[in-house]
């Protein structure tokens, strides 16, 4: 049990990882990989030369950095992580942070798992018992088939993370919960990280420009985005694209980092962004600084309304008009006017220049009615009407003099790149806010060009190649529920299929719900009441989520096997690759999960690779991915990854992430496929074949929504849950990204931990703190009906008013034991349930969409 235990004193430990650390810092992660490491602090024992070997791999927590590392080890033992700095493309290199640097502080922890452990008492409560693999596995495949059983096994949960990060042993889950017919919940939605406008506008899941794109931009303009906390690995792009010429303006409700080294900063009011949006759209349409020509042949502006209904115009219904034979069964064919009634294919974008944008015409219809229908180009100008500067700046803080003269910079000076950050669009409304931001990109024809686009960047979500084989044995159906119907229970709209006797087994792996999800404090209250009859959970540390399981199966870090990841962010394919073996018992998660499937079904084992070792058993994964996974990484091997990354191919010139740009440069339809669905499953977003604003269906309609407008936050969320939270509660409870965490991951990294003096702290405005009588370091009560916790304060004068600024990720532990994720509620805007995709149209987490109260520790009411 002890033999792969670090041998190392807490006192070396740190003196020789600060060490690392500083070095790394000072010469660059090359030069130190060079230097032979064979001093002090690898060794320990000055003056001795070891035998070292260098193993490179890539970090893989929930970032989009996948940062290419080598580990530096020593009788199996990590001694060192330094960046690779191996990218064909020198402008990617180094890519790292102190996180990954410091990742020797997790793998050698404290927390490490040493064993698999079973709770024979009361989760969250007593102490969880030692017990053998055998044990804990016979357990929890018992207890699964006795809940199948029971209740079906859709009643069995699965928080299916990130695949991006592991398409190997992530995989081979969905595999198991396939086989097995549990339910599936995807990590986008779950975590709050899948911004509604894409698939609403765009049909796709997610978009983004690589970041090396940043440099060919000539205007960035960032809204509720801390680059420079939370892109480390990218944030010197731009600031390289400033120093190069590049207008940086941030948009924020506080003063941040990446503000900090912007050209411009305007301080807006919290959830304002799409007053601002539409506030410019207005003035680019009044001075006529809008690419009509890109308007008219890529989007819906020139589609006809009908007025009598708010519905989009069809063929079929317009006298002398059908609708295409080979128009798709997942699109229709619309109408637009030049003189004449014209019929729109779906998949065409081949209209005539001089469409009416403006105006309205009578429409004959086959059932001898005459309707009147305007453009969606028209009904968006009377939609701005209300967006002047002077009501832009009651809603959100802005001077009309910024807001005209900033339009017309947006409008003028191209490329234009938005990027619209996720703790933006976590709220109610964020969808809202993107379609109104994107609409700023497709008015001035910046959309499929180098350095032009709008871009969210949350999370190592998006699947870069076709991986069915591997994740979907024999082409079987999956089951898939969107996390929040899990807390929040079925609705009356939605489109996924809710399990007769709801969610009563959970596995989870490679995520701390317990804290991270912890919405309202459901999921500790299911557990304890039996309610939620089981939890299994797979990791490699004892985090909150092991406390409120039933079983804990120890897993491995990404330095403990082999695995497969791409990033959204800089497109390369990456191996995994292990450096040391499994540290204790723990063991890679394809054989745990290939142990329960055969306890599970006999007939199961056999979708495992049977016979192979773990990490055998991966490369014939990685074979089957490469070899299945299409055009992306065509002609990409096992042995070229073993040598360094890979680019992924695109059809853009040299491969580049562009988004858009095979439609734009190629006139095709929108939109290009999101992996891992198929296309017919996301095109029928936009049914038109084009980047879409107005939106008819009837969900969109009664919410008011057909086109991109503002709404306050609150309203349709907290206040109408509960009308007394209006007077009651004023504060919102921001939970931001933190730069010392990766959500939940490093929450117990010492090295982190010391640099924000081991406590967790509430950021308030100085006239907040003030009334409140709170000063600097004071401790701190957060809290609302549904929980608190309690915390210390920072007085900053770049936080926003009324504003509880709070970094997400901190355990209970850390806390007094309260999750700080019982304050929020799992909110679900109806308009997410208009279709369902996994991860690509599915409710959407609103962690910001929450109001709170402080006070000091002590003060009474």
């Amino acid at each position: 049990m002890e033999k792969n235990k670090a041998k190392l004193s807490r006192r070396q430990f740190l003196k020789g990882t600060a060490a690392t650390g500083a070095m790394v810092g000072t010469m660059g992660a090359v030069g130190f990989a060079n230097k032979a490491i064979a001093d002090e602090v690898v060794s320990g024992e000055s003056g001795s030369a070891p035998e070292l070997k260098t193993v490179r791999t890539t970090c893989s927590p929930n970032c989009t950095g996948a940062c290419g590392l080598n580990a530096i080890v020593e009788n199996n033992e990590i001694k060192a992580i330094v960046q690779a700095a191996d990218y064909p493309e020198q402008e990617y290199n180094p890519r790292g942070c102190l996180k990954g640097l410091s990742m020797m502080n997790l793998v050698y922890g404290p927390d490490r798992l040493q064993t698999p452990l079973i709770q024979k008492g009361k989760p969250g409560v007593d102490e969880l018992q030692k017990a053998t693999w055998e044990e804990a596995l016979d357990y929890t495949a018992q207890r699964l088939k006795e809940i199948a059983a029971k209740y079906g096994p859709e009643s069995i949960g699965v928080a299916f993370q990130v695949g991006g990060t592991s398409y190997v042993h992530k995989g081979a889950m969905s595999r198991l919960a396939t086989l097995a017919g549990w339910n599936i919940h995807h990590a986008y939605d779950q975590n709050g990280d899948l911004p509604m406008f894409w698939p609403m506008t765009f049909g796709v899941q997610s978009e983004e420009l690589e970041p090396s794109e940043w440099l060919n931009a000539r205007y960035m303009a960032v809204f509720g985005s801390n680059i420079l906390a939370t892109r480390l690995p990218d944030a010197h792009f731009l600031v390289e694209a400033r120093n190069k010429g590049t207008k940086v303006i941030v948009f924020d409700p506080s003063y941040s980092p990446t503000a900090a080294k912007a050209d411009e900063y305007i301080a807006i009011n919290g959830s304002s962004d799409a007053a601002v949006a539409l506030g410019i759209c207005k003035v680019i349409l009044e001075e006529g600084l809008y690419d009509q020509n890109f308007i008219s042949t890529f989007t819906d502006m020139p589609l006809l309304v009908r007025l009598d209904n708010g519905k989009r115009l069809k063929a079929d219904e317009v006298e002398g008009l059908t609708k295409p034979t080979d128009t798709p069964t997942y699109r229709e064919a619309f109408v637009a006017y030049n003189g004449n009634f014209l019929t729109v294919h779906s998949e065409r974008l081949d209209l005539p220049e001089n469409l009416l944008l403006e105006g309205e015409v009578e429409v004959p219809l086959k059932s001898g009615e005459r309707v009147i229908a305007k453009p969606v180009f028209q009904l968006l100008k009377e939609s701005l009407n209300h967006y002047t500067p002077e009501a832009v700046e009651k809603e959100s803080g802005m001077k009309p003099d910024d807001l005209v003269r900033i339009a017309r910079e947006m409008a003028t000076i191209k490329p234009l790149h938005i990027v619209y950050g996720a703790s933006n669009y976590q709220w109610y409304h964020g969808d809202l806010k993107g379609r109104a931001l994107a609409l700023i990109n497709v008015l001035t024809g910046n959309i499929g060009q180098p350095g032009a686009g709008i871009s969210t960047y949350a999370g190592q979500y998006r699947i870069r190649l076709k991986v069915g084989e591997w994740w979907v044995p024999e082409g079987r159906k999956q089951n898939w529920l969107p996390f929040l119907y899990v807390l929040n229970g079925p609705t009356e709209n939605m489109k996924a299929k809710y399990p007769k006797d709801g969610i009563k087994a959970l596995i989870t792996g490679w995520g701390n719900p317990f804290d991270q999800h912890n919405m309202s404090n459901i999921l500790r209250e299911r557990v304890q009441s039996g309610e939620l009859e089981f939890v299994a959970n797979i990791d490699f540390q004892m985090t909150t989520s092991c406390e409120y399981s039933h079983v804990v199966l120890p897993g491995v870090t990404w330095y403990e096997k082999t695995d497969l990841t791409a990033s959204p962010v800089h497109p390369y394919l990456q191996l995994q690759q292990p450096a040391i073996t499994p540290v204790y018992e723990g063991r890679p998660e394809l054989w745990i999960f290939r142990e329960l499937a055969k306890r599970l079904n006999p007939e199961f084992e056999k979708y495992f690779f049977p016979g192979l070792e773990p990490d055998q058993a991966a490369e014939e994964v990685i074979k089957l991915l490469l070899k299945t996974g299409g055009p992306n990484c065509a002609g990409i091997t096992l042995e070229q990854l073993k040598q360094g990354p890979v680019r992924l191919k695109s059809e853009v010139p040299g491969d580049r992430q562009i988004p858009f740009y095979e439609q734009v440069h190629g006139k095709r339809p929108f939109p290009p496929q999101s992996l891992p669905a198929k296309l017919e499953q996301t095109a029928q977003f936009v049914k038109s074949g084009r980047i879409e604003f107005y939106k008819d269906e009837d969900a969109f309609i009664e919410a008011g929504e057909q086109l991109p407008v503002h709404k306050p936050p609150f309203e349709e969320s907290e206040y109408a849950l509960n009308p007394a939270a209006r007077e009651k509660y004023t504060f919102n409870f921001v939970t931001r990204n933190a730069i010392y965490r990766v959500h939940s991951t490093h929450s117990n990294n010492i090295w982190m931990n010391e640099l924000q003096e081991g406590k967790a702290h509430i950021w308030l405005n100085p006239t907040d703190a003030e009334e409140k009588g709170i000063k600097q370091g004071d401790e701190v009560e957060v809290y609302n009906d549904r929980g608190k916790l309690l915390v210390y304060a920072v007085v900053d004068a770049g936080v926003g008013r009324k504003v509880a600024m709070f970094e997400q990720g901190w355990w209970s532990r850390y806390l007094k034991e309260t999750s700080y994720n019982s304050l929020t509620y799992p909110f679900i805007k109806p308009t997410h349930e208009v279709y369902f995709v996994p991860g690509m149209w599915a409710p959407n987490t609103a962690w910001n969409e929450c109001l709170c109260d402080v006070k000091k520790v002590g003060d009474q009411l």
